[in-house]
C-alpha cells in the first residue's frame, strides 16, 4: 500500500523547525514485528495525532519515542539527541522536558490530587515544600481542578482523572507532551473540554504535542497534522492534514477510516 500524503505538512510549508525525527524505526516483540522501518518528523509547537485501528502499533510507537521500550533498530531523535545513543544522564535530562498522560491518568491512588501533581516537582527540583505546593496548585488551576486538591483519585470522575493526569504531566512545564487516548471513554462535552484544554496549553506554552487517539472529533478539533498506521504494512499509510485526508484521500482504507465506514479485516 502506498503512503498517502495530502496537504503538505504545515512544518514544511511554513518553515517550522523539526524537533523530533523518527528514522527507519523497527519495533518487535520477540519474532513479531509491529512496526517496520517507520519514518516521520514532528515540528516544533504542532499537535500531531497518531491514528489507526487497534493493534496497528500506535502505543508501541509512543513507548519507543519516549524511551519506555528500548530501540533496537532505527533511530528516534528529540531536540538533536538520539535516544538509543544517549547517555543515562542525557536521557534523564530529556525526560524532564517530556510530559506523558497515560490512559486512565495513571494517578497514584494513595496520594491526593495535589500530592500527585507535586510529585515530579519534588523529584526533579530543589524547590522548598511551600513552593512545590504552590506550583502544584497553579497546575491544578490550569486544568480547572483547583477545588479538588485534597481529593483522592477514587473520588474523581473519569474526566477529572484525565485532567489530573494532564496537570501532573505539565508539572515541570515540558517542551513535549505525549497523550495516550486523552479523550478515551469520555462523554462528548467532557471530551470537547479536554480538547480545548490541550489546544490552549499547547498554544500558550509552545509545547509540541503528540497524541494517540481513536476520537476523530478530537483529531478534527485540534490536530494540525496526522500520521495513520496500519498493520497491513506495519507502518504509515497516510500523512497530512486530517481535513484533507477525510475529503480527498485516494486510498480507500484511509477514506473509510476518516468517514467511519467499516474496514475489511485482513
Amino acid at each position: 500500500m502506498t503512503q498517502s500524503v495530502l496537504g503538505e505538512p504545515a512544518g514544511k510549508s511554513m518553515g517550522k523547525e523539526v524537533i523530533i525525527q523518527v528514522r527507519n524505526l523497527v519495533a518487535r516483540y520477540g519474532d513479531h514485528v509491529v512496526l517496520d522501518k517507520v519514518s516521520f518528523e514532528v515540528y516544533k509547537g504542532e499537535i500531531l495525532a497518531i491514528l489507526g485501528r487497534s493493534g496497528c502499533g500506535k502505543s508501541t510507537l509512543l513507548r519507543h519515542m519516549i524511551g519506555l521500550d528500548p530501540i533496537t533498530e532505527g533511530e528516534v531523535t528529540i531536540s538533536g539527541l538520539g535516544i538509543a545513543a544517549s547517555s543515562e544522564e542525557e536521557r534523564k535530562a530529556l525526560l524532564k522536558r517530556i510530559g506523558v498522560v497515560f490512559q486512565g491518568g495513571a494517578l497514584i491512588g494513595s496520594m491526593t490530587l495535589g500530592e500527585n501533581v507535586a510529585l515530579p516537582i519534588a523529584l526533579h527540583t530543589k524547590l522548598p515544600k511551600d513552593a512545590i505546593r504552590d506550583l502544584a496548585r497553579i497546575k491544578l488551576c490550569m486544568v480547572g481542578l483547583e477545588a479538588n486538591e485534597f481529593y483522592f483519585p477514587s473520588e474523581l470522575s473519569g474526566g477529572m482523572k484525565k485532567r489530573a493526569g494532564l496537570a501532573r504531566a505539565i508539572a515541570l512545564s515540558p517542551d513535549f507532551l505525549f497523550l495516550d487516548e486523552p479523550t478515551g471513554g469520555l462523554d462528548p462535552p467532557t471530551a470537547a473540554q479536554m480538547d480545548n484544554l490541550v489546544r490552549r496549553l499547547t498554544a500558550s506554552h509552545g509545547t509540541t504535542t503528540i497524541m494517540i487517539t481513536h476520537a476523530l472529533e478530537s483529531v478534527m478539533n485540534i490536530a494540525q497534522r496526522v500520521i495513520m498506521l496500519d498493520e497491513s504494512v506495519k507502518g504509515i499509510v497516510a500523512e497530512g492534514d486530517p481535513r484533507i485526508l477525510r475529503e480527498a484521500s485516494p486510498d480507500s482504507l484511509v477514506g473509510k477510516f476518516f468517514n467511519r465506514q467499516s474496514l475489511e479485516m485482513k
